[in-house]
């Protein structure tokens, strides 16, 4: 009777050994699998999103020499109209995650600023100047600078900016639903990220 005893003892704890170990494997690979799927998401998302825009601008340029005190002058003036193409790109392989399997969180720890590139093309019209204070290589120099100014800060005013932020939201929100639908945490600078309100926030 206890030779029976004891190994039904046996049997019984040799099954909770097996099924504790199987549980674990099964865990384990569960586990896995989630990391792969998070890692094949963040290469999905890790391509260049581009927002495209065309601004048309006109610009008076004008300036006067003094020849013999400020009663004499020489000027020069011209007429630019620029029309420029304008781009702004996310590159999301500039993206560092960080995944910890442990906790179940995938880290956003950077997330890189938009590259804004403008294109201008110039044409001057109405171009006119005095003897004495003539157009030179410099002059064009300046006015292509000061318009590359102006077009920035208009660029930066414009709705491309939120446009191109939100083309980045809707690329991280697919990281978003896949940590949430898994039971992970998308965290990014120490604050876990729970919604698409979360995500507009990170710019």
């Amino acid at each position: 009777m206890k030779k029976i005893l004891a190994g039904a003892l046996i049997a019984l704890a040799s099954l909770l050994i097996y099924k504790s170990c199987t549980d674990h494997k099964k865990d384990e690979s569960v586990l896995k699998e989630n990391t792969m799927l998070i890692q094949q998401q963040i290469k999905n998302v890790s391509k260049l999103i581009v927002t495209e825009g065309h601004f048309a601008e006109v610009y008076n340029y004008a300036d006067s020499k003094e020849l013999f005190g400020p009663l004499v002058t020489a000027n020069k003036k011209a007429l630019v109209v620029v029309n420029a193409e304008v781009t702004i790109a996310y590159d999301l392989e500039k993206v560092a995650f960080e995944i910890d399997e442990g906790s179940k969180t995938l880290f956003i720890k950077n997330i890189p600023e938009p590259e804004i590139k403008i294109n201008p093309d110039f044409e001057y019209y109405d171009v006119s100047a005095d003897y004495f204070n003539p157009f030179e290589a410099e002059d064009f120099n300046v006015i292509k600078e000061t318009i590359q100014h102006a077009l920035l800060k208009k660029v930066q005013q414009s709705t491309l900016i939120s446009n191109a932020e939100n083309r980045l939201v809707s690329e991280l929100s697919q990281l978003l639903v896949l940590t949430n639908s898994m039971g992970w945490t998308l965290v990014h600078q120490e604050k876990p990220i729970e919604n698409m309100e979360g995500l507009r926030l990170l710019r």
